[in-house]
């Protein structure tokens, strides 16, 4: 049940392998580390879906106790800091809906290029593009994450994350 409240779209995981989230708060993550094209891709789909939930709770919970993070300029340590990132960025980006695609892997490393679309209070749709570089520790738990971001004004018919993705979930 506590599972459905986290996540009530958790079962998109389910076609990957992967859980969303750990049954205990610091039960491992898998897949773990040394990643295969397979199990790496399974992480960055399992990040995807976990994002998408704008839940900064169970989302912190994917980073070691002491993550350190790089999210454009802003540089800071730990779950703590961690969620109140997520908080204050999903209370301003609204609408967010976020697309990750494996770029490459090594053992305990991933490459992420994403995009994203939000609104502002006002009504004014951005799509942000980016590179994430991923470092994980032995249980699955992200220990770094290195985020370069660029943001680009669109306009809402020039929307294509979410209308992609109500698109390819028709006949699942």
């Amino acid at each position: 049940m506590l599972l459905r409240q986290l996540a009530p779209d958790a079962q998109f995981l389910t076609r990957f392998g992967v859980r969303l989230f750990a049954t205990t708060p610091e039960a491992p993550r898998p897949p773990l580390p040394p990643f295969t094209h397979e199990t790496a891709l399974q992480k960055v789909k399992a990040a995807e879906a976990a994002w998408n939930t704008k839940n900064p709770d169970a989302v912190a919970l994917a980073y070691t106790p002491d993550s350190v993070w790089r999210n454009r300029s802003e540089i800071f340590r730990g779950r703590d800091a961690i969620r109140e990132f997520l908080h204050s960025k999903w209370s301003k980006e609204l609408g967010y809906r976020l697309r990750k695609d494996l770029w490459s892997f090594t053992d305990n490393r991933i490459a992420v290029k994403f995009e994203y679309e939000w609104h502002d209070e006002r009504g004014n749709w951005t799509r942000s593009y980016g590179c994430e570089l991923w470092e994980f520790a032995p249980d699955g738990r992200m220990a770094e994450r290195h985020a370069s971001i660029n943001d680009v004004p669109i306009a809402a018919s020039e929307r294509r994350v979410a209308v992609d993705d109500a698109s390819s979930q028709k006949g699942r």
